[in-house]
């Protein structure tokens, strides 16, 4: 008897290679949605993906089933380059990892990191001026890498920090199209291949060095790298310098690009939407009154925080959460044989009329109330959700409300005329020409 798979784009089988799906994912997604509902299928050569659109179903492979289910193909074709840290493992190795790891992500520890923050912050912000033209998207990837890389490793890095720039800007672009990361395999000798060979292989060894110097000085120099030399496992044991090496490059990677990308995705709506702007630069300046903001004031500033809540809504930074089945299972009353692959895609969620009223507008106040206690619970789920969320998600939204509260008291950004602002979805969700400003200064008045 035939499998009763879901509905979905009828496709022949070299069609992949050159559908709608590669060329424009987000806008596939969105008439896929319309067209066949909220469980869609795709077929690609002999590979078969559910596309999910419906909180309950995403929650039912997230959460209520999650170890039928590990990570999606495109994360382990990138093991080449993350390693078998946090974002590739499974399994055993994946949880004793992840035990070793929480606690350097304890909120007690990263506030402890919100000076470094407002103070790279405050460094970036002294080196622009009024009238200057810039690509935003690019500043704030310089500014949050050299916030990672304070965080990770101390002083350490400073030097290295335009070395590491340009290899971690390869590797962003190499996991940048899916088809290629699944269909090419890693070791024949492209273009591509050897730049992101070459890139890792540069990465590693500033990395071993920095691990190195460290476990010889036996010093904590309070940083996460510190924290995570020092962890111990229930047993007693600690990681190797592979293990090291390989959270360290993925907290890199995927630490500073997911910020990064949700504050230039936040510039962008605030200079569109200048009524939201002005409600922003006045709780900033009632709060803060000119002064670099702390951890403590973030709680004083709601409205900074719904405005990201909201960015993060219409630019999820985990546009599509991707699964691949492991066991047979069964969703929303179709089979979902072994060997399925699974994107919950928040882009679509996200944008949704049965959770969200004018889905497709940036309003702030919708997160006023109770609107989370209100909508399912994977209505809203930028940073994923269930076992694997994001272990830096806590992290990464007290760094972006500090730095958009640090800069925009002392700025605002014009977008630069005749240019188009696209979503690139890679791993995560950023522009893909960047986004091209002229800096304002903010009124004398606006800050003491």
């Amino acid at each position: 008897m035939p499998i009763h798979y879901p509905p979905g784009p009828e496709q022949g089988f070299f069609d992949g290679l050159r559908s709608p799906l590669r060329e424009n994912p987000l806008g596939f997604m969105e008439r896929a949605a319309k067209e066949y509902g909220d469980i869609v299928c795709l077929r690609f050569f002999n590979i078969r993906t559910y596309l999910l659109f419906n909180p309950t179903h995403i929650e039912d492979v997230l959460v209520n089933n999650a170890r039928k289910f590990i990570k999606g193909r495109v994360l382990r074709a990138n093991r080449h380059i993350f390693g078998n840290g946090l974002l590739t493992s499974e399994g055993e190795f994946w949880l004793r990892q992840r035990r070793m790891m929480q606690p350097a992500f304890h909120r007690n520890r990263i506030a402890n990191y919100a000076t470094a923050m407002t103070d790279c912050a405050t460094r970036l912000a002294s080196s622009w001026r009024a009238g200057e033209e810039i690509n935003l998207h690019e500043a704030m990837m310089q500014l949050t890498l050299q916030i990672v890389g304070k965080t990770l490793f101390g002083a350490d890095v400073e030097h290295d920090a335009p070395h590491v720039g340009e290899n971690l800007h390869v590797l962003l672009e190499y996991t940048a199209d899916f088809r290629r990361l699944v269909m090419t395999p890693q070791w024949l000798p492209t273009r591509r291949n050897l730049e992101a060979k070459k890139a890792v292989r540069n990465l590693t060894q500033i990395i071993d060095r920095i691990i190195l110097q460290r476990r010889d000085s036996n010093t904590d120099a309070g940083d996460l790298l510190s924290l995570l030399i020092h962890a111990q496992d229930e047993d007693g044991s600690r990681m190797t310098t592979q293990q090291l090496r390989d959270e360290a490059l993925t907290l890199f990677l995927a630490g500073h690009e997911t910020t990064a990308s949700s504050l230039s995705w936040t510039w962008l709506l605030l200079a569109q939407n200048p009524r939201v702007e002005q409600k922003l630069h006045a709780e900033l300046d009632a709060v803060l009154a000119g002064r670099t903001p702390t951890l403590d004031d973030l709680s004083r500033l709601p409205y900074t925080n719904h405005i990201l809540t909201e960015s993060m809504r219409l630019y999820p930074p985990a546009w599509a959460m991707a699964r691949l089945a492991i066991e047979d299972h069964s969703l929303g009353g179709y089979p979902v044989p072994k060997g399925t692959g699974i994107a919950a895609v928040s882009w679509i969620v996200h944008r949704d009329p049965r959770w969200y009223e004018n889905p497709e507008q940036f309003l702030p106040e919708r997160w006023e109330g109770d609107l989370l206690k209100k909508i399912p619970r994977f209505a809203y789920f930028p940073f994923g959700f269930g076992p694997r969320q994001c272990i830096g998600n806590s992290f990464a939204l007290m760094e972006a409300a500090l730095v958009l509260a640090t800069l925009a008291q002392r700025f605002r950004f014009s977008p630069s005329t005749n240019q188009r602002v696209v979503p690139l979805p890679s791993i995560t969700l950023r522009p893909r020409y960047g986004f091209h400003v002229r800096i304002e200064q903010r009124p004398a008045g606006a800050v003491a």
